[in-house]
């Protein structure tokens, strides 16, 4: 193998560039920042949405991206940019794209079969596990600790004295026992929680899951549990699995969170459960229409956390996806498969 000439096509810190230079000596690592948008925020991958190149630039950024064999985000960081990347580098074989959902994208860039042979492409798919796992407990404690009612004292300076439950001893139940998933069950498992997964593939154990169940059982489950966090991505098989009918089974007094994607819930059913009080609160960072319209119930509701789908966003989110690319760059050199591969089959 020859020089294999290595684009990254995002906003990237100059520390991350040099670590993905150090991988082989076989790699040609092209990085001109002056051509990507400035980062909106740290770890920001589509870049200001005022950034304009110039005529000279464009023409700049075209042919680094048309020499690429591999590409380290896509342009844009949107489906539109996907396509032309893919189209424009005709000897392109591997993209690492930089979220976890980019078989979404991957999905709505609408490549030729043709084109889904000859780039392989990987998606961020488990490095997000820790801020959305974090994330997803504190919202199991801000209902479980009485959050919103300490906001409407706090607001009307009220001093009751009352006492709250507690996570310890409660059931939790965890819908895509992936990276997500698992970690999430770990931070659980700390707090005393009981946990019980629901996964496609039922065999073998997972730590801190004392349980696992197939998508089947899904209804049944509910009903038996204090709390549920869905982690699942978009798929035909995921979309609406969170139906009414599993809504409305749903042990009463329940906290609901979701953290993978808005259209695996029914979100009807879960604001009509939301308005009735039959669940204690819910915690949201996706949704079925983002951004959440202005008209959406869920705005106003006080037992409702809205988080605008930057639950995953961390400052130490460059750092975990280039740790990814790394070990798949060795994996590219070796001809071996690489990890989180999407699966065009499923997109995902």
């Amino acid at each position: 193998m020859g020089r294999v000439p290595v684009v990254i096509a995002t906003p990237l810190e100059p520390e991350l560039v040099e670590r993905v230079r150090a991988v082989d000596d076989r790699l040609d690592v092209r990085f001109e920042a002056e051509l990507l948008p400035p980062p909106r925020y740290p770890s920001d991958h589509r870049g200001a949405d005022d950034f304009r190149r110039t005529a000279a630039e464009d023409a700049r950024f075209s042919a680094l991206v048309a020499g690429a064999e591999v590409l380290y985000g896509i342009p844009g960081d949107l489906p539109e940019g996907l396509a032309w990347a893919v189209r424009t580098a005709p000897h392109l074989r591997f993209l690492q794209a930089t979220a976890a959902g980019a078989g979404q994208q991957v999905r709505a860039a609408q490549l030729t079969p043709e084109e889904l042979e000859r780039v392989a492409i990987s998606s961020a798919a488990g490095v997000h596990a820790v801020p959305l796992a974090e994330w997803s407990i504190l919202g199991l404690l801000a209902f479980t600790k009485g959050l919103p009612r300490l906001r409407r004292d706090s607001d009307a300076r009220r001093w009751p004295h009352y006492p709250v439950d507690e996570l310890r001893g409660k059931t939790l139940l965890v819908v895509g026992v992936g990276a997500i998933g698992a970690e999430t069950a770990r931070l659980a498992s700390a707090f005393g929680m009981r946990v019980v997964g629901v996964k496609r593939d039922v065999h073998g154990d997972i730590p801190h899951v004392d349980s696992l169940h197939p998508p089947e059982e899904l209804p049944e489950l509910v009903a038996h549990v204090d709390a549920v966090v869905i982690t699942l991505p978009l798929t035909d098989e995921t979309r609406g699995l969170v139906d009414r009918a599993t809504i409305e089974r749903i042990r009463d007094g329940a906290i609901f969170v979701n953290v993978g994607r808005g259209a695996v819930v029914d979100e009807e059913a879960l604001i009509d459960a939301l308005q009735s009080g039959k669940l204690a609160g819910a915690v949201l960072d996706v949704f079925a229409e983002e951004p959440l319209p202005d008209s959406s119930p869920l705005w106003q509701l006080d037992n409702v956390i809205v988080s605008p789908h930057t639950a995953a966003l961390s400052w130490h989110e460059n750092e975990r996806i280039v740790e990814l690319f790394v070990e798949n760059l060795r994996r590219y050199l070796r001809g071996e498969q690489l990890l989180s591969r999407v699966r065009t089959s499923v997109f995902y």
